[in-house]
């Protein structure tokens, strides 16, 4: 896929602009709801029959990763659209069904519903020479708009281990990724081994503690498991404010991290090899309970397969009959060309403010983001920046300040977190809001001075 060359980076689309947004999950309606208040001309193309996507138990997009026993790991308060606060009677962690329903609600309390055109994919993405895109769609029609917003989500695209373990491909029993985990008789009666330490393993793992007859959770390197409550409060709700500095806020999360759980070695597990906030951490409070109760059997990392059994890297064995991989997701868009965005296959994403591509004017990527926190403010707060730039009240910086900005945030990956697929697109939620905000009044009056500066046409 190749970069118009006719067009730069830095100026906005021209007035009036058509625009195409993919996907109505969480992030797609977060688009549509700005656009659709803006009075924009566009078309919202959501591949399901229904709003909500991965949060849709049963999706008939088949790419959904929801299961049956799937909550939210941010508290409500602080996953809910800015204007459209969640009900008040629903728990603080609620399930997939209550808040596919809240998605339901808002875009009918938005009124944008219209202009969603379900059951309709997007195949193929094309930037032309000048400006502007032809988006061609399932059905085989192509359409031609000014800008694209990609909102689709990254979680559908499972990533096995790579490398495959020694030995997977003649194991007798059943292998299958996270991904496709949908309910708990997938499970019943089965000797079940996860592999994985993030939030999906431990649901996963809990889940066949009770369903499974016997349950091992493998890994390769300790996390830090958070509970959802702390002090009888969620977790996100102690220190948590874009006004709190990170310098500020992570020390003291660390020591009331410390203070909540304890060493995880105290459940068997191995104590992570880095502090707290310097990889994913995971949430979860029954998991420590079922590894506290001999439920589920913690095991350090799969070192091969031989025949029915896995073996681990203390040479343990387990004649297993289902290994779960939660490895995680390649960050990939089938209506792009493969190596467009991540050119090396290591999940390394080039977007200033990791959400404009630098290249290619109009293309917009909303949600792109694996926050320490909630998707849904941050995918709100992107739209309104990107529709500020389509009606250009918001200028980019030079190309040059673009990617200074991006090798500074990638370099601050390689320094904070442990290296992994995991944290190439990691942004702290305060912290990011915080710097989305003052994005946004930069580049207006970077917009405005631009204006002002322009000759007057007589």
């Amino acid at each position: 896929m190749s970069s118009p060359a006719a067009t730069p980076a830095s100026s906005a689309v021209p007035p009036g602009p058509r625009v195409c947004v993919i996907g109505a999950g969480s992030s797609g309606i977060a688009a549509a709801k700005v656009l659709h208040e803006r009075g924009f001309d566009f078309d919202c193309f959501e591949l399901s029959d229904r709003v909500g996507g991965n949060w849709v138990f049963g999706n008939s997009n088949g790419v959904s990763s929801s299961y049956r026993s799937l909550h939210i790991n941010t508290s409500r308060s602080r996953m809910q659209f800015s204007d459209f606060p969640m009900p008040e009677h629903l728990p603080n962690f609620a399930r997939h069904d209550q808040i596919a329903a809240y998605f339901d609600a808002y875009v009918d309390h938005f009124g944008f519903r219209e202009r969603i055109a379900f059951t309709t994919g997007v195949d193929r993405v094309t930037p032309l020479d000048g400006g502007g895109f032809d988006v061609r769609l399932g059905s085989g029609e192509t359409r031609r708009y000014d800008a694209v917003l990609v909102a689709n989500g990254h979680h559908w695209d499972p990533r096995l281990p790579e490398p495959a373990f020694p030995g997977a491909e003649t194991f007798t029993g059943e292998q299958m990724h996270s991904h496709h985990y949908k309910e708990e008789s997938q499970l019943a009666g089965r000797k079940v081994v996860v592999l994985g330490m993030g939030n999906s393993a431990m649901d996963i793992a809990v889940d066949a503690s009770y369903h499974a007859e016997e349950t091992f959770l493998a890994h390769r390197r300790g996390v830090h498991i958070i509970p959802k409550y702390v002090w009888g409060r969620p977790y996100d709700k102690i220190g948590g404010h874009e006004r709190i500095p990170a310098a500020v806020r992570w020390p003291v999360a660390r020591i009331l991290m410390r203070a909540a759980t304890g060493p995880m070695s105290r459940y068997g597990l191995q104590d992570p090899d880095h502090r707290f906030a310097e990889a994913h951490p995971t949430m979860s409070s029954r998991v420590l309970d079922r590894l506290a109760h001999g439920a589920i059997t913690p095991k350090p990392n799969i070192d091969r397969f031989d025949g029915p059994d896995v073996v681990f890297t203390d040479g343990s064995r387990v004649a297993a009959d289902l290994v779960v991989h939660c490895t995680g997701y390649r960050i990939t868009f089938p209506f792009l060309d493969k190596d467009f965005l991540d050119p090396g296959g290591d999940n390394r994403i080039r977007l200033y403010r990791r959400m404009f591509h630098p290249d290619v004017p109009g293309l917009y990527f909303i949600g792109l983001v694996q926050p320490l926190g909630a998707i849904m403010p941050i995918a709100e707060r992107q739209s309104l920046l990107a529709a500020d730039h389509l009606e250009g009240r918001y200028a980019l910086p030079s190309r040059a300040a673009m990617d200074g900005e991006i090798d500074r945030y990638q370099r601050s990956l390689d320094r904070r977190y442990v290296s992994s697929k995991r944290h190439t697109i990691q942004v702290d939620f305060d912290d990011y809001m915080r710097a989305l905000t003052k994005e946004r009044a930069a580049g207006a009056r970077a917009s405005r001075r631009g204006r002002a500066a322009a000759p007057a046409r007589g």
